[in-house]
């Protein structure tokens, strides 16, 4: 469904150019869950972002290969790329309050959307918008439709905002941070609600989370992602029970589980990301690294094949190991 091939994004509206993304591979299988976690500025918004192609034309540089459903999306362009978005790839975004258009009621917007992409009446649409609005549990689904976006609780706009991004029944689903600015109940509902939705419909998922126990929750391969880079990749429970990237360890080690004792501070990451538009010629986690050697800073590592699927983007993978936190649940 999807293939990234070393996708590199520079942003070049500033004084130095930013390399937000850097020489990034991945690939989703349809039918498939993958997470993209990381600390905030690690280039996952901004590779979710470039499958759509929704970065600033002009300011923004694209290297390498994006190809979705078989379509070539940095071909695209005008009336074929309005046509990608949305039928074949969607996004939930992050603050559902920003996204939706707050003049419009959600109901016109999600009809809106059918009928630009399907030849149906205005009726069949807001019959379709109303099976949605059932479809992802809002209650009293009809007044809903109704409603503007500042007239919904945040958990009801997060779900009008998913069965906006389904309502034109696309193949790939892209999910930004969608639980960040909800409460951890409603955390919960959105996240079981959006790996129902998955399996019943068969849909490719990209996830981008900052929360390792929401990316277990629901995704079937994680990629951990820093300073642009994906350093560490592999299916739920091997990226849980045998990480071998140090930045992985360190996510691990600063989230609190069940098995602490109460009282037990958190781990925490020393330091800080690197400046993006001056990366080092090494790697860029070298600086908060334990383990970094001179090695480390000449140059950015070759990837390193743990188990099958699984490869960890580091020069001391082995000597890692022996900083693996043993505590935490396996998914």
């Amino acid at each position: 469904m999807v293939e990234l091939r070393d996708l590199s994004v520079t942003f070049t509206g500033g004084r130095r150019p930013v390399r937000a993304v850097s020489g990034v591979s991945l690939t989703v299988r349809r039918g498939e869950v993958v997470a993209l976690i990381g600390e905030s500025g690690s280039g996952k918004s901004v590779t979710l972002r470039s499958l759509l192609r929704l970065h600033p034309e002009r300011r923004t540089q694209w290297a390498g290969t994006v190809k979705v459903a078989g379509l070539d999306v940095l071909a695209l362009s005008g009336r074929a790329l309005a046509d990608y978005r949305g039928k074949v790839a969607s996004m939930i975004f992050q603050e559902p309050l920003l996204a939706l258009d707050p003049v419009y009621t959600v109901g016109a917007q999600i009809v809106e959307s059918i009928r630009r992409h399907e030849d149906v009446s205005p009726a069949e649409a807001r019959q379709r918008a109303l099976a949605l609005f059932e479809r992802v549990r809002i209650p009293s689904p009809e007044r809903r439709l109704q409603a503007y976006a500042h007239e919904m609780s945040g958990g009801m706009r997060q779900r009008a905002m998913i069965a906006l991004a389904l309502a034109c029944r696309p193949q790939l689903l892209l999910a930004d941070e969608p639980t960040t600015a909800l409460d951890a109940t409603v955390q919960i509902q959105i996240l079981l609600l959006l790996r129902e939705l998955q399996r019943d419909l068969g849909l490719s998922v990209i996830f981008v989370t900052h929360d390792i126990g929401a990316a277990v929750e629901v995704a079937d391969r994680i990629a951990v992602m820093y300073a642009g880079r994906i350093v560490e990749e592999g299916t739920a429970r091997d990226l849980i029970r045998q990480p071998r990237h140090p930045y992985t360890i360190a996510l691990l080690k600063s989230r609190a589980h069940g098995a602490m004792a109460r009282g037990t501070p958190l781990d925490t990451i020393g330091g800080a990301p690197p400046d993006l538009s001056a990366l080092p010629p090494g790697c860029a986690f070298a600086e908060r690294c334990p383990l970094a050697t001179d090695a480390c800073r000449a140059r950015v590592p070759d990837a390193v094949a743990i188990a099958p699927g699984h490869r960890a983007l580091c020069l001391r993978t082995d000597d890692a190991a022996a900083l693996a936190p043993d505590l935490l649940p396996t998914p």
